[in-house]
């Protein structure tokens, strides 16, 4: 090896070339190490759960194939020429001048193409496949709608609302109907589905399907305003019998207080949120901000911090501190109200 360095070198800079290796080396194997320092991606693009995730992680195989090929035929001829044509030592002949090759020029052209194709085709047809209105008898239809900085979802068939989950049964294609209050938005379930914009005046459709239950990550992808990092949502897949269950609480859900702390707790709601929020089984109807029915068994106070008595309070009090540019007020309660307040909401389920 030794050998080797000095006549591709030069005898002077072994010891260079040693210590420019050992650098290379350990980066690599820190790199190789940290790597392994996240043990659950729960946002992994590769990691799928779902009909739609599946077929475009395939697609990502596909050009990682396809450029992991060109970069090693690239650099192996690189490694190639910058040893069997290197300046020998006391070789001061020119090199000698040559013209193009056509026969190499054409393959330069055509292996190209060729690769561009063997990606552009299976990219292209699944592209318009996936954004295809699914039809048959076991479909579930839902209309979702962005706002800053929460997710609204509707479902048509069973005439329910609600806000930062989506629930949907396992083993069934989902029509998604997508729309945006304001701005620009878009709507990505990274284990189960790719990025669809929502446009202002526009609506787009996509669909997916959970082929395993669990709670997914989904996030807004497009910069929004203030309070986009954290405008954050889950999908919940559920067996078809548990979905079910679901659907029926949220028919008829619990409304009544179950405390004399949450009876006061609901004439606070009344007096202050009523005009915002609405809750199934009441008589409040306010379209402004997300739909509360069924808050008690959501897993995320505005769809992004665990449910607790704390963050609820946390929230209440003063909106702006945990979702900058949030349109929520923060309206002027006693702390008494505020844990009161906390009772109702963890009482509709």
């Amino acid at each position: 090896m030794k050998k080797f360095f000095n006549e591709l070198l030069g005898k002077g800079d072994y010891r260079f070339m040693r210590r420019r290796a050992l650098v290379v080396l350990m980066t690599a194997l820190i790199l190789v190490v940290l790597t392994g320092c996240q043990q659950e991606y729960k946002m992994s693009i590769l990691d799928t759960a779902g009909t739609v995730a599946e077929v475009q992680k395939s697609l990502i195989w596909l050009s990682i194939y396809i450029m992991s090929f060109v970069v090693t035929v690239v650099t192996v001829i690189l490694i190639y020429v910058l040893i069997r044509y290197r300046r020998k030592p006391g070789d001061d002949t020119p090199p000698k001048q040559v013209e193009g090759s056509t026969l190499l020029e054409v393959v330069w052209v055509l292996v190209p193409i060729i690769l561009l194709a063997i990606l552009a085709v299976p990219t292209v047809t699944t592209t318009f496949s996936l954004e295809k209105v699914q039809a048959g008898d076991n479909i579930l239809n839902v209309k979702v709608t962005g706002a800053q900085f929460w997710w609204q979802f509707e479902y048509p068939d069973y005439g329910i609302v609600t806000a930062q989950e989506l629930h949907i049964p396992t083993g069934t294609k989902v029509n998604l109907e997508l729309e945006t209050r304001d701005v620009l938005h878009s709507f990505w379930i990274p284990r189960l589905s790719g990025k669809t914009d929502l446009i202002s005046g526009r609506t787009n459709f996509m669909w997916l399907e959970a082929t395993e239950p669990g709670t997914y990550i989904g996030k807004c992808a497009e910069l929004c305003g203030d309070g986009h990092g954290v405008m954050d949502f889950l999908v919940v897949a559920q067996e078809p019998a548990d979905f079910e269950q679901w659907v029926a609480n949220m028919k008829n859900p619990q409304t009544e207080p179950t405390s004399a702390l949450s009876e006061q707790g609901q004439q606070v709601f009344a007096q202050s949120c009523a005009s915002c929020h609405a809750v199934a089984g009441t008589d409040f109807a306010g379209t402004a901000g997300p739909d509360l029915t069924g808050f008690g068994n959501r897993q995320k106070v505005a769809g992004f911090w665990d449910q607790t008595d704390e963050n609820m309070a946390k929230w209440i009090k003063d909106p702006a501190s945990m979702k900058p540019g949030s349109l929520m007020p923060a309206v002027p309660l006693a702390d008494e109200e505020i844990e009161a307040l906390v009772a109702y909401l963890k009482d509709l389920k």
